[in-house]
């Protein structure tokens, strides 16, 4: 086996975690579209953008031997450090992530995610699974999961009933899951 063979079988964040170089710069071109998507999404102008990929990129810098492969894939840690740092962001400048109205779909996985095959597969795969829930399950998903909203600033962005928003998102989960074939595993009713 050559040495290029067993460092693609060892994950990227595990290899930045153990000061290897060049997994630095694997890093930066496997997950800078999908970083960079998720900050031009959230933040309004493209400094702050740029201000928050960088701060993101030096926190999973830090915390890549905090990956697990086993409670998940690199992208979701990447993305969720991602949108861990872009809440925070918008926190501290005081600013409301979502103003749109419920009623208009308009989540875009897909659109933005760059040159990484990988993660550009698995976003178009959940982009299709979300345009075939509902609109106000897609709405729900979106300010959730990408915005990073609790239930309840849900139900005030949206006007539902909390234990609607609820319902929308576990409901809008399953079925993206079972669309994507992802197996939900030990999970529980929580999920």
């Amino acid at each position: 086996m050559t040495e290029s063979t067993e460092q693609a079988e060892v994950p990227v964040l595990e290899r930045v975690a153990a000061g290897e170089q060049a997994a630095v710069k694997e890093c930066l071109d496997r997950f800078s579209g999908l970083v960079w998507s998720l900050a031009r999404r959230t933040l309004s102008s493209p400094q702050d953008a740029e201000d928050a990929v960088q701060e993101i990129f030096v926190e999973i810098w830090q915390n890549a031997g905090r990956f697990n492969a086993s409670l998940g894939t690199e992208t979701v840690f990447v993305a969720t450090i991602a949108r861990r740092r872009l809440i925070d962001r918008l926190r501290k400048q005081g600013r409301q992530p979502y103003t749109e109205s419920v009623d208009e779909p308009g989540l875009n996985l897909a659109g933005d995610v760059g040159h990484n095959q990988e993660v550009s597969t698995e976003a178009t795969l959940a982009a299709r699974a979300l345009e075939t829930l509902r609109p106000a399950q897609q709405k729900v998903l979106e300010l959730g999961l990408i915005r990073g909203l609790s239930h309840s600033e849900i139900a005030e962005h949206t006007g539902m009933p909390l234990g609607t928003v609820k319902t929308q998102m576990r409901r809008g989960l399953i079925k993206v899951r079972e669309m994507m074939e992802v197996d939900s595993g030990a999970e529980g009713p929580e999920a």
